[in-house]
């Protein structure tokens, strides 16, 4: 928690000097206006600019991996004569060229949460250490199987076929963390451990989890733990093994720490999550346009990393040893959505 603590407070003083920014625009654009991870960044982005003066306007596109929504976006956000462009994309190597041509227009283009790849394609990047992520969740549920995690049987539910950034980051994280060899670190889906079942991909949300837990059950109904990108993710895939009684026996991890993610960590539906921040990631990327409107400062990064890093801490009632947590009521506490 102290490490959450400290970050948040060198991103308030590195941001300290943001004014009043009235009379500029600035546009945000998501993967979707659904998933309460987007709402809730909209919401901090929509208070900031309104406490500045700004003038926000908000794109997202249809479902996770909307890539043409969000490309027509950043044309439109030119158009319009923004400053500046907070962008969460589905695509992060396609869309580099139609980010290349908002920078080339004098826009300064800010990447939250998902890393555009490579990561300099944008002029920032403000998210979650996704690696970090889902490395917590790995050493969580290997340290709560203890020795049968040798013998574990995993299901690995992914994002999208595309593998956006954060969707290779937070895999790659948790199969790290849980002691597994990675393949190619920059892909998902090409570890040779026999302990993974299967990869497969969920949008991003309740129903496609549920899915792609069905998928892998069929493919091996003695599944015992669940890495999943997001927790609408998980709570499909909790809905699939209710369906076959198997909800009570199989470890199901994830990544977001929203309120409603947060509560089924104290329910024992998800045994573990790990907790991001997107209010703060929306908030500081607004100040960042109204810097960058006022005399051209560009953000810096977190001291060590390519990125600023917004922080993330492992929510669990049931902590083992070695991995740093905090429960489920302190969770609640900074908790979103």
């Amino acid at each position: 928690m102290k490490k959450l603590l400290a970050t948040t407070a060198v991103v308030v003083m590195g941001m300290a000097g943001a004014a009043s920014a009235q009379g500029i625009t600035a546009c945000l654009i998501t993967k979707t206006d659904t998933n309460p991870f987007f709402v809730k960044m909209k919401e901090g982005a929509e208070a900031k600019a309104a406490e500045l003066g700004m003038t926000l306007k908000s794109f997202a596109g249809k479902v996770d991996g909307d890539h043409e929504t969000q490309v027509a976006a950043i044309e439109t956000c030119i158009l319009d004569g923004a400053k500046g462009i907070l962008l969460t994309a589905s695509d992060t190597s396609s869309i580099t060229t139609a980010v290349k041509q908002a920078r080339d227009a004098g826009v300064l283009v800010i990447a939250l949460d998902t890393p555009l790849d490579p990561i300099d394609a944008a002029d920032a990047t403000f998210a979650t250490d996704n690696f970090l992520a889902g490395e917590l969740i790995g050493k969580w549920a290997a340290g709560k199987l203890g020795a049968e995690a040798a013998n574990a049987k995993i299901a690995m539910l992914d994002l999208a076929v595309s593998q956006p950034s954060v969707d290779v980051l937070r895999d790659q994280g948790f199969l790290q963390g849980f002691g597994i060899d990675l393949g190619d670190p920059n892909k998902w889906g090409d570890e040779t451990d026999p302990r993974i079942v299967g990869n497969d991909i969920t949008s991003g949300n309740e129903e496609g989890g549920r899915k792609a837990m069905e998928n892998l059950l069929a493919k091996d109904p003695s599944i015992n733990v669940v890495y999943t990108i997001n927790e609408p993710a998980a709570a499909g895939a909790y809905e699939a093994l209710k369906s076959i009684g198997r909800e009570k026996d199989v470890l199901i991890v994830s990544v977001d720490g929203g309120c409603p993610g947060v509560a089924n960590v104290k329910e024992g539906i998800i045994g573990a999550t790990s907790q991001q921040y997107p209010l703060l990631m929306a908030s500081k990327g607004v100040e960042a346009i109204a810097a960058w409107a006022k005399d051209g400062t560009k953000p810096a990064n977190t001291e060590g990393k390519d990125f600023f890093d917004t922080g993330v801490t492992l929510i669990t009632d049931s902590p083992v040893d070695g991995v740093e947590s905090i429960d489920s009521a302190k969770g609640t506490e900074l908790c979103w959505g």
